[in-house]
């Protein structure tokens, strides 16, 4: 008997670092119900937009995609054949049957807590029950029902430890579109670490919303992130951790003592201030001041003096005047920032800021030039602090020139060198030769310098 040849799945990824995770979930469930992953829609049975709703007409942007997306639909279906499309992640949550309803084309709309749910919501559409719509929040672990992780070829891997926030930003989606904080046994966690280690990955990156709120169950009570670190440590073959993206009001002693104490997680902390306007940081509902971060920041940086700071900034929010962004730039200046994320804020419907009086776009504009522009002069001279210095790099994947591989530095950082196939998946000394604005390039110290030559 012939064996049924799998159906065709494209994912196309927007937004953050928990979307690439959920879609390589989504990817792991739907190979158990019979799928493959392809590298263009085109060529796929079914096409899923895991989408983002942070950025500016996210929801617009997604009804484009969609339109083209029914072109292809359309070109399949000319040949005999049929495409069937769905949009999940945060868009999805926040539109529910507007989708629907505006584009018929869409066969599935799934919430980010009901990813699980799409081989049975698949079946459905096989009897003939319509187009499936799930942006509830389900009573049962997503990450119970989800079959076990897939093996990796890359050395590097996301582990979702948190999801939700509680927090309520007067700019963000985030609560209303992944609900309330919500953290993974620890159990659960260290096991799907075991799996990526033994799988061939040395480096995970704990992912949540708000992951140093995290609060899960353990042995003895709830574990913290900063116990639930040591713990990841302590499995055998995870060589380097990171985690993001955190709050500053959740950054507790025992975790800042992680930084000096646990020496496989990494000197680089991406920590989100937004504004360095108390004033606006108030009407934002950030709940710390700036003089309360930077005062963090010490503390963190007297605990690990080489670590690299990075954060997000938000410019143009409502009420946003000349005053309160010359402050944010001045603790730019007090920080000096590694690396930084910067936008130019845009009203997302139903938050508290979205029905506030705006700053002119134009304004919005030049403030965020202005700002970058300080961000850029920091990175860079990061950047060149760290020509000369020898570094461990786990390289992951081929360069672009032939004997080239491209790895990560500690503080996250591409790097470029010319070192031997052998050295994919391995940690490597290298000194760093030249910086560029978003990478380094070296050359191997040690064993693989003279193999190289």
């Amino acid at each position: 008997m012939n064996a049924i040849p799998p159906k065709k799945l494209f994912i196309r990824t927007y937004g953050c670092q928990m979307n690439v995770y959920d879609s390589e979930r989504m990817t792991e469930a739907l190979t158990g119900a019979g799928y493959e992953a392809v590298d263009a829609p085109e060529d796929a049975d079914l096409v899923l937009l895991n989408t983002c709703h942070i950025r500016e007409k996210a929801a617009e942007k997604v009804y484009s995609e969609l339109g083209r997306i029914r072109k292809l639909a359309d070109e399949k279906a000319e040949q005999g054949g049929t495409m069937r499309v769905g949009v999940t992640g945060c868009v999805a949550q926040a539109e529910g049957e507007e989708i629907v309803r505006r584009q018929p084309l869409v066969d599935l709309v799934v919430g980010p807590q009901a990813y699980h749910r799409l081989p049975a919501m698949l079946d459905a559409l096989d009897e003939g029950k319509g187009a499936q719509i799930v942006t509830d929040f389900p009573t049962e672990d997503k990450f119970e029902a989800l079959p076990q992780r897939a093996r990796r070829t890359s050395p590097s891997a996301f582990l979702s430890v948190q999801e939700g926030c509680d927090k309520f930003c007067a700019f963000c989606v985030v609560p209303y579109t992944r609900g309330a904080e919500f953290s993974r046994p620890v159990v659960q966690v260290i096991a799907e670490a075991q799996r990526l280690a033994e799988s061939g990955v040395r480096e995970v990156t704990l992912l949540g919303q708000n992951v140093n709120a995290y609060h899960g169950e353990g042995k003895g009570g709830t574990w913290s992130l900063a116990r639930l670190i040591r713990e990841v440590a302590g499995v055998e073959g995870i060589d380097r951790i990171r985690y993001t993206t955190s709050h500053p009001n959740d950054m507790d002693d025992d975790l800042i003592a992680a930084h000096a104490e646990v020496q496989e997680l990494m000197p680089y902390l991406h920590l989100p201030v937004q504004s360095g306007s108390d004033r606006i940081l108030k009407a934002m509902n950030r709940k710390h001041t700036a003089d309360s971060y930077l005062r963090l920041i010490d503390r963190i940086r007297a605990t690990r003096p080489d670590i690299a700071m990075s954060g997000d900034f938000i410019v143009g929010f409502p009420g946003e005047t000349d005053a309160d962004f010359d402050e944010t730039l001045a603790l730019m200046d007090a920080v000096g920032y590694a690396h930084a994320f910067s936008f130019k804020y845009s009203p997302r419907p139903g938050t508290p800021a979205s029905g506030a009086e705006q700053v002119p776009e134009a304004v919005k504009e030049e403030r965020l030039a202005r700002l970058n522009e300080v961000l850029r002069v920091h990175q860079t001279r990061f950047q060149e602090s760290c020509i000369g210095r020898t570094m461990p790099v786990l390289f992951e994947k081929v360069g672009r020139e032939p004997g080239q591989l491209i790895g990560r530095s500690p503080y996250l950082q591409p790097v470029h060198a010319y070192v031997p196939e052998s050295a994919l998946q391995q940690i490597v000394p290298v000194r760093i030769d030249a910086g560029f604005p978003n990478s380094l390039s070296g050359t191997p110290v040690g064993a693989l310098s003279s193999e190289h030559a």
